[in-house]
């Protein structure tokens, strides 16, 4: 992997699984995927309301797209994490740390949505990687 520092420095505050910067060399390749649901390949949506699936499907879906840019999870800089609702982030950060690299966790954003594209979806999420050359 491309030499890539996580840091949560003691200047901010503690964070419950992801770091607060991440700083990659001049040079460094970048793949960016579009956000992904819980459909999977088949056309199947994850249970309506059942969170930890709809996430680990959207992990999957990302696992997948960030495969085909060349890119593996040990990449992985940074999630852009778009909910619905808020009441589940336990069972979603016990899901994420399933596929993130838990020791060097990338950046992270969680933004709360009026609403997604079907209201049977729950999450999107999407990935910033910086693979090796």
């Amino acid at each position: 992997m491309t030499h890539i520092d996580f840091a949560t420095p003691a200047t901010l505050h503690p964070t419950p699984g992801y770091s607060h910067v991440a700083s990659v060399p001049p040079g460094t390749r970048l793949v960016w995927t579009a956000g992904q649901v819980p459909i999977a390949p088949d056309g199947t949506v994850a249970p309506a309301g059942d969170w930890e699936a709809q996430a680990r499907q959207a992990y999957q879906n990302l696992g997948a797209a960030l495969e085909a840019g060349g890119a593996t999870w040990a990449d992985v800089i940074k999630l852009n994490i778009y909910v619905v609702d808020t009441s589940a982030l336990p069972a979603l950060r016990a899901v994420r740390d399933e596929f993130v690299n838990v020791d060097n966790p990338p950046t992270s954003t969680l933004i709360q949505v009026a609403g997604l594209f079907r209201p049977d979806i729950l999450l999107e999420i999407e990935a910033i990687a910086a693979p090796p050359a």
